[in-house]
């Protein structure tokens, strides 16, 4: 994964009426910290950062270039707030990282292709948590669940791990599950049992009364 270089402002205002202000300007309030660096609170472009985001997704790393500030900075987003409804960021933590580090990610999962007929995958995690290098981290895994049968899982061991990325789990911690798919029968037998209970609690409820 290639860096994006993005600008940023140093921040003075803080509290919710600054980040208030910081927004309307289309500025995303973020804090920069890490490798034993004070906290640097600053604004970074929002449509830019939108758009590395959409692009690369949430593992970008970033050049930071602080208007004021002797070189760049390194750094990959740690936490993301957003407003669901305006769909628009509210704050970013950045954690700064070096060239050659390694660091913790996850990763998203995507299945692919179609298990055996008559079944249900059932996802257990969307994503899986990786060791790689910051400037080498992978933007997502495809594992196909192609023909899968009843009874199947799909496990960390199952993914195929680029060169110089380890897993952070064990290779037995469970993506998704293969089960058995109910058949129509069963689904009337069931919907019939509930249909019986019902009138059952029903009869029952007269009686009391």
């Amino acid at each position: 994964m290639s860096e994006v270089k993005i600008s940023a402002e140093p921040r003075t205002e803080f509290g919710k009426g600054g980040a208030r202000r910081t927004r309307r300007a289309g500025l995303v309030p973020a804090v920069l910290y890490g490798h034993g660096e004070k906290p640097v609170h600053i604004a970074l472009p929002a449509r830019e950062f939108a758009a590395a985001i959409r692009h690369g997704g949430l593992n970008t790393v970033f050049t930071i270039d602080i208007v004021g500030a002797s070189g760049a900075t390194l750094a990959l987003p740690k936490a993301i707030q957003r407003d669901p409804i305006k769909d628009t960021y509210e704050h970013v933590d950045l954690i700064i990282v070096k060239r050659g580090e390694k660091v913790q990610v996850d990763v998203p999962v995507t299945l692919v292709g179609e298990a055996a007929r008559n079944t249900l995958v059932v996802n257990e995690s969307n994503t899986l948590a990786v060791v790689a290098e910051a400037m080498h981290l992978p933007s997502g895994f495809d594992v196909s669940i192609e023909g899968l049968e009843a009874g199947s899982q799909v496990t960390a061991g199952d993914v195929n791990l680029p060169s110089g990325t380890e897993l952070a789990v064990e290779p037995d911690f469970v993506l998704a599950v293969i089960s058995q798919a109910q058949t129509a029968e069963q689904l009337e037998g069931d919907t019939a049992e509930t249909g019986e209970a019902t009138e059952g609690d029903t009869a029952e409820a007269a009686t009391a009364e």
